[in-house]
């Protein structure tokens, strides 16, 4: 017998099992963006089905690539090392930032920035990893990213939409790691486009794909009665979760398009900062964590050609984020975390650029659980390293957790049995914290 089943709209045929678990997970790829790996429990994923209300949101903006610090958050005015970047005066008494930040210079009084960051790797995949998960890559485990952990913890607040959402390309990000696939990001690559493949094709009516669904579930049956089990029922919940979005009025909230005119043009109008727009409508719709990347910072030639458009892009889109989230009354139960992976060098090379520096950089932090207008450590006079209480990206992604309300202290364990903490063990930096 021929089984007929739907992926991407086409019809084929096949009579092996494998050819309704392939397609369901197609499905849920297309939808939310996970799929169902053998081995795990679905204990977990009973975890994250969870519609908690309460919590706190977490939008997190990646500058891929290594930003610059000398050129954007910690500034050496005077030095050599400072190249052409000229320096601005903040809100906050006594802070400088770089010259093509000062739509966030005027909005110093909500940040929180670190200026001693220090990790151990300069290559960039493995840096990003360090930075999304805060554990080294290693061949036997995949760590979930800082989203996936909030994700597992808080639990959805949404019922349609999916919990966590990353705007970008998403290459080589953790996901959800050993956790369940669940937790798994959405991708969306342009914000512009918004969720994809959400529809049926013109050719299918409603009727005709809820016959589908029906006569799916008739050959399944027998399947299901004999392998019954957590890791079957989360299954059936994903694709069950996946149908449902596709015929949901909340993806609405994945249609920038929607925003006026005078709203997009805040945001400005690359893709980061209408990644930075879309942010605020999924978290304002009840998606828990947003992820956006940017990569425009691997700046090893002409530095000062590029950067004025790279941080500009940076400054017009997360300050129109954390003023619009305020605006909205969700600053306040929203982090919003600007990071990267490592910094760049203090000394100008000889093709005009900054090479890679992981001896010190900075991150950004503002709203929900942290203080405005603060600046924690700080690098020596040249940039090149920590000269006053240096912070470890565990330390700074423990921070993130406690912000957020997660239990940065408690061991999760993997699969294989090796405990794991939110944050990778390091120690929250009290002095930004409310």
């Amino acid at each position: 017998m021929r089984r007929p089943f739907m992926r991407g709209g086409i019809e084929a045929g096949g009579d092996e099992r494998i050819a309704r678990r392939a397609v369901l997970g197609g499905i849920a790829r297309s939808a939310l963006g996970v799929t169902l790996l053998d081995g795990l429990s679905g204990t977990l994923a009973q975890a994250a089905s969870g519609h908690g209300k309460d919590g706190v949101n977490l939008i997190v903006l990646m500058m891929r690539g290594a930003m610059s610090h000398l050129d954007t958050f910690d500034p050496k005015p005077g030095r050599e090392e400072q190249g052409e970047t000229k320096t601005i005066k903040t809100k906050t008494p006594g802070v400088l930032f770089g010259e093509h930040l000062p739509k966030l210079a005027a909005q110093s009084d909500r940040l929180a920035v670190i200026r001693s960051m220090t990790t151990e790797t300069g290559d960039h995949q493995q840096g990003q990893y360090v930075m999304r998960t805060a554990y080294p890559v290693l061949n036997s485990i995949r760590h979930p990213s800082l989203g996936s952990w909030s994700l597992h913890v808080q639990g959805k607040a949404s019922r349609d939409l999916p919990g966590f959402v990353l705007v970008g390309n998403g290459n080589e990000h953790p996901g959800a790691g050993f956790l369940d696939p669940a937790v798994t990001p959405v991708p969306v690559a342009d914000p512009a486009l918004g969720l994809e493949n959400t529809t049926r094709p013109a050719y299918l009516s409603e009727k005709n794909f809820n016959r589908r669904l029906a006569l799916a579930d008739k050959l399944d049956a027998g399947f299901k009665k004999h392998h019954a089990g957590p890791q079957i029922a989360a299954y059936d919940q994903m694709y069950k979760d996946a149908v449902r979005l596709l015929g949901s009025v909340d993806l609405e909230a994945f249609d920038i398009a929607k925003e006026s005119e005078k709203t997009r043009e805040r945001y400005g109008s690359s893709p980061f900062g209408q990644g930075c727009l879309l942010a605020r409508r999924l978290v304002e719709a009840g998606v828990r964590c947003v992820e956006v990347e940017y990569g425009k910072w691997d700046m090893h030639r002409e530095i000062f050609d590029e950067l004025p458009e790279a941080a500009g892009h940076l400054d017009a889109g997360m300050t129109a984020l954390i003023a619009d989230l305020e605006e909205r009354g969700l600053l306040a139960s929203t982090l919003v975390v600007l990071a990267t992976e490592f910094g760049r060098t203090p000394r100008i090379n000889e093709n005009a650029g900054r090479d890679h520096h992981p001896a010190v950089f900075s991150c950004v932090l503002a709203g929900a659980g942290v203080k405005g207008g603060v600046v924690h450590g700080a690098s020596d006079e040249r940039g090149f390293k920590p000269d006053k209480d240096a912070v470890s990206v565990p330390d700074f992604l423990t921070t993130v957790a406690a912000a957020c309300g997660l239990p940065f202290d408690k061991e999760f364990f993997a699969p294989n049995g090796r405990p794991f903490k939110i944050g990778g063990g390091g120690k929250p930096i009290k002095a930004v914290l409310v």
